[in-house]
């Protein structure tokens, strides 16, 4: 059986552990340029950082990193109150009926698990139905269709099967959650659905994005570390993991003797890509697409650079496209050329979106050393919701002096446009008071709104 330890998988690396960075090992960092003798650094020997903001910008993501870490309990505990508290205002009708039904003692509880339980990213935006005025004919049909699973793609599995059959009239195979080598957990969350209302048939698979309360999540997206590929290029540590990398790199194959002793782990990759053979050795006409937003576009756009790696030439035919939704950084220079070669070679679309001051696509650091760049044209959409294809999206690595009096201004004008935009659009646009509150935290981190999918929604309908 071909593994790609042999083949592939180089001793080139370079991974960071914020768990081994004390303070002393942080200045340390600063002021001498052989990181690979601080403990907290792996990688080879010839590996040496001369240039202090080189050495600045890993000071930063491991320092961030632990702030992180040490916020983990609270904040998931934060996030839990928070989401339970939105849902119990929204199931008793308001704030007002809520204390009605408190006096009456006929208070609705909400229930984590129901298919009316919404996640904070679903309270931010309510919309569920699709873009009535999108055709499956039209060519934003599916990039429509994929931003509404990227966003479903963060709520319970009951949740999405009720809008996935109930609203979309179609077919729900199923929401996973699989193994993260990384978080060493069950993180890796995917739905997957079939809409046989176009021709041909088209199969979806949306990755789950950037849980907001989940300091693993927000950590995997700074983090600097990369493996490298012999041949293929240099991938991002977190993101790979999350998709099921193995200890040995990306075997073709995974033995049952091997998942057995992972203590029966269920890895995304290997687990979607069987369900993919099956579904489409169903229907010989029927096609593919990927999505996801945040973290979850990075899932997406890798899953395709493993079925390459691996010579998957048949499910590649099958791929109609991938659309990402303010997807971080993947990989570097290497990797594009790779993806772009194979992407072109199977004629498979790829459309990454990015909306106006979004942080995320900023990230990790576009740098000669540190490696990570964008690949393909970028979908830039501005904040009137102006679209056009771009090599790169402006302002590529956020943290600019010059644009912060812009990007704050622009955030103003995003919590003005909030008010303005229901009026001049229809109902359809209101934002929730969430929403609004995070475009007033928005003006302290222009940015960080700007990733919600509320305005991904907005330049998908709205935007060319």
């Amino acid at each position: 059986m071909a593994n790609c330890n042999d083949e592939h998988f180089g001793h080139d690396k370079f991974l960071l552990d914020p768990k081994e960075a004390s303070l002393k090992e942080l200045v340390l960092l600063l002021f001498f340029s052989d990181v690979q003798s601080r403990k907290f650094v792996d990688c080879p020997e010839e590996n040496r950082l001369r240039d202090i903001n080189q050495r600045w910008l890993i000071f930063i993501s491991i320092l961030v990193q632990k702030i992180l870490l040490s916020c983990r309990e609270p904040l998931a505990q934060i996030g839990h109150a928070i989401e339970y508290w939105l849902n119990l205002i929204s199931n008793n009708g308001g704030p007002f009926k809520l204390l009605l039904n408190y006096l009456k003692d006929k208070v609705v509880r909400p229930d984590e698990s129901s298919a009316t339980f919404r996640s904070a990213v679903g309270h931010c935006d309510w919309r569920v139905e699709l873009d009535k005025s999108s055709k499956p004919e039209e060519i934003k049909y599916n990039s429509s269709l994929s931003l509404m699973a990227a966003k479903l793609s963060y709520e319970n599995k009951a949740f999405i099967e009720t809008i996935v059959k109930d609203h979309w009239k179609m077919e729900f195979l199923g929401s996973y959650d699989y193994w993260n080598g990384y978080q060493e957990r069950a993180s890796t969350q995917a739905l997957i659905f079939q809409d046989k209302k176009v021709d041909p048939t088209l199969i979806v698979v949306a990755f789950r994005g950037t849980n907001p309360f989940d300091a693993d999540d927000w950590s995997t997206d700074v983090d600097l570390s990369w493996y490298d590929l012999k041949g293929i290029g240099k991938l991002h540590r977190g993101f790979v993991k999350a998709l099921g990398q193995q200890e040995n790199g990306w075997p073709k194959e995974i033995e049952q003797g091997e998942i057995e002793q992972g203590g029966d782990h269920l890895y995304a990759y290997y687990e979607i890509r069987q369900m993919l053979r099956d579904i489409l050795l169903k229907n010989e006409k029927a096609k593919f697409i990927l999505s996801g937003h945040s973290l979850g576009g990075a899932l997406a756009i890798l899953f395709v650079g493993v079925l390459a790696l691996h010579q998957e030439a048949w499910l590649l035919e099958r791929l109609e496209g991938v659309y990402t939704f303010g997807q971080p950084r993947v990989g570097d220079g290497q990797f594009g050329e790779f993806m772009v070669d194979k992407l072109k070679t199977y004629e498979v679309r790829y459309m990454r979106h990015v909306y106006s001051n979004d942080i995320v696509p900023r990230l990790p650091y576009d740098d000669n050393l540190l490696l990570f760049k964008h690949f393909g044209p970028c979908i830039y959409f501005n904040s009137f919701y102006k679209g056009k294809v771009m090599q790169e999206e402006p302002n590529k690595n956020y943290f600019s002096l010059l644009m912060a009096i812009p990007k704050f201004l622009n955030a103003v004008w995003e919590l003005i446009r909030s008010f303005i935009i229901p009026c001049l659009k229809g109902p359809d646009y209101r934002e929730s008071w969430l929403m609004t509150l995070i475009r007033v935290v928005g003006l302290v981190v222009p940015g960080l709104s700007a990733h919600c999918p509320q305005d991904y929604t907005n330049s998908t309908r709205l935007g060319s």
